[in-house]
């Protein structure tokens, strides 16, 4: 078994395409990919906020505080429209990007005339910031005629802070820091993970199995004296090797640029989490991974001994990772907890289980159940993987 995980091993390391694949993708092109996304969303922020954009004023006449501001601010630009009443005509044509009317009954005296009303016309299908930028300047105009109604009825600010709002509901959230940063992000850590040893442990089952069948190498491995089931056992043992590099490889690489590439804030709000973790915790996390790794390479090694060819085996394997998605995705629903049944669950269990490490509420029992249940998944999958192997049906079809 070990002769051929070790020879197994030194054949990923020969192959370029592989360990590209292994290495390099994680290490480079995720975080390039990441940071890349991080920075053309935060560029189109920036670019949606300092847009200058063209607006027509109805019945500006009537607010001419509000007119004022607009024509002063330079990221916007009046243009006139006539008497022109088809506004998302002149939106979809782009003539203008909103259209703000003033209703007629529009005053400063709104104890006597009620409340002012305003429309904003716009197309608000894409991220553009219209309202939010147009928003800051009417609800600048709101808070002084506000406080104008304030001091015509004589309040002081406990009485206005109780018309405001009658009610205060004060939320004092009893968890610490790290149980609410866990409940945030434990469940895409765990999406992650699982995806990157998925994806990182693809590569080589499909090259160990439909691979071996496309060069013509795997009948010189039949005839060979070692036992199938130990063939079968370094073989997995190479997918599971690389899928959890792959994770491990990408993960750290993710954390370290993020620490060199981010700003002081950025730094020691990681510094702050990954103490909060304690020793234990990230080393039960890591022993978590080795029976979810063991269950994926003997699905990956049983398709791609299955599949007639590469290509075929990589579309089985495309299909496992949308069906892997389901029981991650239940983890991050609300009601799902480590307790009871949820706690026997394959993969769904390791998920939650992560969450409640990175929480620091983990109930250490409960790993009785969750190392049980995946662990005897795992060796169903691995018995039933030899079983696979043995079958000359299988192997030449």
């Amino acid at each position: 078994m070990w002769l051929v995980f070790f020879k197994e091993i030194k054949e990923l390391l020969r192959d370029r395409k592989t360990m590209f694949f292994m290495v390099a993708l994680p290490i480079l092109i995720f975080p390039l990919i990441i940071g890349g996304a991080v920075y053309v969303g935060d560029k189109a922020v920036k670019d949606a906020e300092s847009k200058i954009l063209k607006y027509a004023l109805v019945g500006g006449e009537l607010a001419p505080i509000i007119a004022t501001e607009l024509s002063e601010t330079d990221v916007f630009e009046r243009v006139d429209i006539g008497e022109e009443t088809d506004y998302k005509q002149l939106i979809d044509n782009e003539t203008v990007d909103f259209v703000l009317v003033v209703s007629s009954n529009y005053s400063d005296d709104v104890l006597q005339n009620g409340q002012a009303g305003l429309q904003l016309y716009l197309n608000d299908a894409g991220m553009n910031l219209v309202h939010k930028r147009v928003e800051e300047i009417t609800s600048g105009e709101s808070d002084k005629l506000q406080q104008r109604i304030f001091e015509a009825l004589g309040l002081d600010e406990t009485a206005q802070a109780a018309l405001l709002e009658p009610i205060n509901l004060e939320k004092i959230n009893v968890a610490d820091d790290r149980e609410n940063l866990g409940e945030a992000l434990g469940g895409m850590v765990a999406y992650i993970v699982f995806i990157l040893c998925l994806q990182g442990a693809m590569m080589p089952a499909a090259d160990l199995g439909a691979g071996e069948k496309e060069r013509g190498t795997l009948e010189t491995l039949l005839i060979s004296p070692i036992e199938r089931h130990k063939l079968v056992l370094g073989k997995f043992l190479t997918i599971a090797f690389a899928g959890v590099t792959t994770a491990l490889l990408t993960v750290g690489s993710m954390a370290i640029w993020g620490i060199v590439l981010s700003q002081g804030m950025a730094v020691e709000f990681v510094m702050k989490f990954m103490s909060a973790i304690s020793l234990l915790d990230f080393l039960l996390i890591f022993l978590m991974l080795i029976p979810v790794v063991a269950i994926f390479a003997a699905l990956l090694f049983s398709l791609s001994i299955y599949g007639r060819s590469f290509k075929e085996a990589q579309s089985y394997m495309g299909f496992l990772m949308v069906v892997a998605i389901i029981p991650i995705v239940f983890s991050i629903l609300p009601g799902v907890e480590l307790k009871g049944g949820w706690a026997w669950v394959p993969l769904t269990n390791i998920a939650l289980a992560i969450k409640e490490l990175i929480k620091g509420t983990m109930d250490y029992v409960q790993l009785i159940a969750i190392f049980g249940s995946t662990a005897a998944i795992a060796g169903a999958l691995i018995a039933f993987c030899i079983y696979w192997f043995n079958q000359e049906k299988v192997l030449f079809r």
